[in-house]
């Protein structure tokens, strides 16, 4: 028989360190205005951060947990941990295989995803594809977490887009979807816009870079925005097609959480009210590679989707990346 991945559980974790954006104004008192013009395209009014001793690693740990949890899963029973973030606690190794000794999941593989934003939509999709096609896999976690805000200068305005923040899912086998569908989009031309250029092999670490910021994350050049207003429609729609769906099927549409105005364009080109889209980046900020899910974690649990129920998840990553899902809820 035909297997399929079905997300039997999810969790989220938000830090407790509130992050307003009257503290980022008092910041930024020089020019307070640039955080009130970013609170009025983003629709964010705050984020929240980790403890300082605290690495990526540490958020994710909090989500895994409750997914575990709400899964009735102990670690040992995980098979396989997909992690994705462009916020590792090392370059190398793999921030999941870090998670993998705290959590306890001595039974688990891993591997990290690294395509920003649309980290946890590509891991949900690997999962899913590793499910169907291997019999030994029962018990999947995905994991996306951001912890941005560390690898920034606090003196960026940029600082008002990061949040920290972690999600996680289980996916087992099912015989009946569970997943839908699936689809990939990107254009490395973009690749300098924003990121983190310096640490790498491009650019080993050395005293100039850490002087003249290039260890930080930097937000070098604005994208267009059509990159997310068209990109994120033509994602959509391509999954309807695979998926064998009408839009109007989709009880619920999820897209990475940076600006709400962005979202409701989406929404109004799909031809869908944007009542069927689900935000959270106005009281948890733009967790990044974490925030796509966390959206989903939150949905859930406000009855936004009931049994059967299909789900879109876009994501949109620096470089960039984009990628996008469909679930059908169990």
């Amino acid at each position: 028989m035909p297997r399929y991945a079905t997300i039997v559980a999810t969790g989220s974790y938000l830090p407790e360190i509130e992050v307003s954006n009257d503290l980022l104004r008092t910041r930024f008192s020089s020019d307070p205005e640039k955080v009130d013009k970013l609170e009025a395209s983003t629709g964010i009014l705050k984020r929240w951060y980790a403890p300082d001793n605290w690495a990526t690693s540490d958020l994710a740990l909090s989500a895994a947990r409750q997914a575990l949890e709400r899964a009735s899963r102990k670690p040992e029973d995980v098979d396989l941990i997909v992690l994705g973030t462009d916020s590792p606690d090392f370059i190398t190794p793999a921030t999941s295989v870090v998670l993998q000794h705290k959590l306890g999941a001595r039974n688990a593989g891993t591997f990290d995803v690294g395509c920003a934003c649309a980290s946890f939509p590509t891991g949900l999709a690997a999962a899913a594809g590793l499910i169907a096609t291997n019999a030994s896999l029962r018990t999947v976690l995905v994991v996306g977490a951001y912890l941005m805000h560390r690898l920034a200068d606090p003196n960026d305005p940029a600082i008002f887009f990061y949040g920290d923040g972690a999600c996680a899912a289980v996916l087992e086998p099912s015989d009946h979807p569970g997943f839908i569908a699936s689809a990939m989009q990107a254009d490395g031309s973009y690749n300098r816009n924003w990121g983190i250029y310096a640490g790498g092999t491009a650019e080993p670490a050395s005293e100039a870079a850490v002087r003249e910021g290039r260890t930080k994350v930097q937000f070098i050049e604005r994208y267009p925005p059509e990159i997310n207003e068209q990109g994120w429609p033509r994602l959509t729609r391509r999954l309807a097609g695979d998926g064998g769906f009408a839009l109007n099927d989709v009880e619920l549409f999820i897209f990475t959480q940076v600006r709400k105005s962005t979202i409701e364009t989406v929404m109004a080109d799909l031809g869908v009210p944007f009542e069927r889209a689900h935000t959270i980046m106005e009281e948890s900020g733009y967790t990044g590679s974490a925030c796509v899910g966390m959206a989903l974690h939150d949905a859930i649990g406000k009855g936004k989707l009931r049994s059967g129920g299909l789900v879109v998840l876009v994501g949109s990553g620096v470089g960039y990346n984009q990628a996008g899902v469909a679930f059908r809820m169990p």
